[in-house]
């Protein structure tokens, strides 16, 4: 198994990325906005609220950091999380337990983020925007 400590990614992971995109963002604009961080483009300025308040809530759950070394539970398969001024990807175990994947949609919808699943390019906006429609 990975240990959350080293950063190295071997066995099966999957990703999770939310973005603070606004309101009128469509799908395309999501796979196009990760595109560019997976080429090393990323926005600069400040971090959007959103993301800072997403990445506080959720790691104050499950922390990031080095001292989850040795940590059974850890669901993270690479620490630290790639946080970003609009983003935050995720990199999980496969063996990540369902309280956390619903941890981390309840967040992204309590902050108005938009959550992306890479593996099959699955889009989930808030609830509020799809109210909205």
């Amino acid at each position: 198994m990975i240990s959350c400590s080293d950063g190295t990614l071997s066995g099966v992971t999957f990703d999770l990325v939310v973005w603070a995109l606004d309101d009128k963002s469509t799908s395309a604009d999501v796979h196009a906005a990760h595109e560019l961080c997976r080429q090393g483009e990323h926005a600069d300025g400040d971090t959007d609220r959103r993301i800072a308040a997403f990445y506080s809530a959720l790691t104050a759950h499950y922390p990031d950091r080095p001292a989850v070394s040795g940590n059974a539970d850890c669901p993270w398969a690479k620490v630290p999380l790639h946080a970003a001024t609009d983003h935050i990807e995720m990199n999980l175990h496969h063996t990540c337990d369902d309280e956390v994947l619903l941890a981390i949609e309840r967040l992204a919808q309590e902050h108005d983020l938009v959550l992306l699943d890479p593996q099959d390019g699955s889009v989930y906006p808030p609830a509020q925007r799809m109210s909205a429609r």
